[in-house]
């Protein structure tokens, strides 16, 4: 709904409205849920701040003491989160997300095998269910060069065992300049050698077709994977990591004639088909390749840009050869769009409670972290402070009370009936009860909601403590409703 919303007629009340609407996205974008939990709790904390402050509150004070209070409240929900692998919790976390049982079973069946970092394609299904599959090994986008090289045309694509592969995004069009790679294969002694480059000429094609069923040595050319330079030599750096390569680079100056035998990976199994390149097995040295997902690691928990942890993660998935599939049925393309568009969000909540656990839900983990903040709230020596962890009593309450209303109870009665329960027990709004959240299974992605929580306090204390608006005399039109905002 926030995203729809382009352009107000106020423009004071436009900018604030764009102000919220970037900090929702920019969440979704990060985690793909949460965003409601961050807009109640936003609303809670910017409304109670913004009393204070028209009352004489310091308001960069009290923005200073709210983030305090958020780091303690983050920590408490640290010790609260749990993990969780077992494939019906996961199954009961993403029908929670997505509300489509078929889609929660066959995900949290991926993610039971792939894990945090594998690799999900969802694409788009020839049938009305829902189909996934498992792929053996690491995969890249850049499929086999020519049609005319596939091998076995039932399963349209070309296996090699016991294979050879040459890494390079060089334009390969000179016949002669190719022979040195051939001959350098031949004095190692392969008998299958695949070669990645950017691009085959017909001529240097006409050398692959010829090899063919040949007993001395046979050939696959497969387009470089990756669609950007940046892409193509990340993809070309993992697969030589991976297979104990070297990779020729035209940035570099390389050229065929610099190849030898040590450029060459191995693998024991490598197939392309039209769209992709797999490797299973490959034979490089394994602390190299443990060492570069570590660093792929750092880089992906540091990541800023929602684009950037999503290559990286790629990356992570296609190195520890988690790869799976998921192709999305429907009646209609509109029915398919849709299905795919919330699997791919209940796969980014699956991606959290793998990595992070999950807390009580029903907004039960907040009302937890009560008796924290009543602890410092009574420590406090400043009216600032104490405003600040009074706000954030409130907030941790309205997640809570904005889920019993809409389901029609009473927030103070029920709150009165949590009142001396232990932490994780919350009201179950189906059956009127108070139960142990974990036990019953009603549960919360514990990333989801320490980012919804970060998000609302931080852009909360930003706003509280904007005091002037600049509006442009002729603002830009807006028609993009994809946009995230200001």
């Amino acid at each position: 709904i926030a995203r729809r919303i382009i352009e107000l007629a106020d423009p004071d009340v436009n900018a604030g409205a764009m102000f919220i609407r970037g900090a929702l996205w920019n969440l979704h974008d990060r985690v793909g849920d949460g965003v409601a939990t961050c807009a109640v709790l936003f609303e809670k904390i910017y409304d109670e701040g913004l009393k204070y402050i028209s009352a004489g509150g310091n308001a960069m004070m009290l923005q200073r003491h709210l983030i305090s209070g958020m780091r303690t409240i983050l920590q408490d929900l640290d010790v609260q989160s749990m993990p969780l692998k077992e494939k019906t919790a996961l199954a009961g976390v993403a029908q929670a997300v997505c509300y489509d049982s078929e889609i929660a079973i066959n995900l949290s069946e991926i993610f039971d095998v792939i894990g945090e970092y594998g690799v999900l394609d969802i694409l788009s299904g020839r049938h009305r269910k829902i189909e996934r599959k498992f792929i053996a090994g690491s995969y890249w986008p850049g499929g086999i060069a020519s049609k005319q090289l596939i091998a076995d045309f039932a399963r349209a694509r070309t296996d090699f065992y016991d294979s050879t592969i040459l890494v390079t995004d060089l334009d390969i069009d000179d016949p002669q300049a190719f022979l040195s790679v051939i001959r350098a294969a031949v004095e190692q002694g392969t008998k299958r050698l695949v070669v990645i480059a950017r691009t085959f000429s017909e001529q240097v094609l006409g050398l692959f077709y010829q090899s063919k069923g040949s007993d001395k040595l046979q050939m696959i050319a497969v387009k470089t994977p990756g669609s950007r330079a940046d892409v193509q030599m990340a993809y070309m750096q993992d697969i030589t990591i991976l297979t104990g390569g070297e990779a020729l680079f035209r940035a570099a100056g390389d050229t065929l004639a610099h190849v030898t035998p040590q450029h060459f990976g191995q693998a024991r199994q490598i197939w392309s088909n039209e769209n992709y390149l797999g490797i299973i097995s490959g034979q490089g040295d394994p602390r190299q390749l443990r060492h570069l997902v570590a660093q792929l690691r750092m880089a992906h928990e540091n990541a800023k840009n929602s684009d950037d942890r999503s290559r990286i993660r790629d990356r992570i998935g296609r190195l520890s050869g988690g790869s799976a599939s998921l192709e999305v049925g429907g009646i209609t393309e509109t029915e398919i769009e849709t299905r795919k568009d919330l699997a791919q969000r209940t796969a980014d909540a699956l991606r959290g409670v793998v990595k992070g656990g999950v807390l009580p839900g029903g907004g039960s983990a907040l009302l937890a972290c009560r008796p924290t903040i009543g602890d410092l709230l009574a420590q406090s020596k400043s009216a600032d402070e104490r405003a600040a962890y009074q706000i954030l009593l409130a907030a941790l309450e309205a997640p809570f009370r904005a889920l019993a209303e809409n389901s029609g109870h009473s927030p103070g009665a029920i709150l009165g009936r949590l009142d001396g329960m232990a932490p994780g027990f919350g009201f179950d709004i189906h059956t009127g009860d108070v139960v142990d959240m974990l036990e019953v299974g009603i549960l919360d992605v514990a990333t989801v909601q320490k980012e919804a929580l970060h998000s609302a306090v931080r852009s909360a204390g930003l706003a509280l403590t904007i005091d002037t608006i600049v509006h442009r005399k002729k603002p830009p039109v807006v028609s993009d409703p994809d946009a995230p905002g200001i």
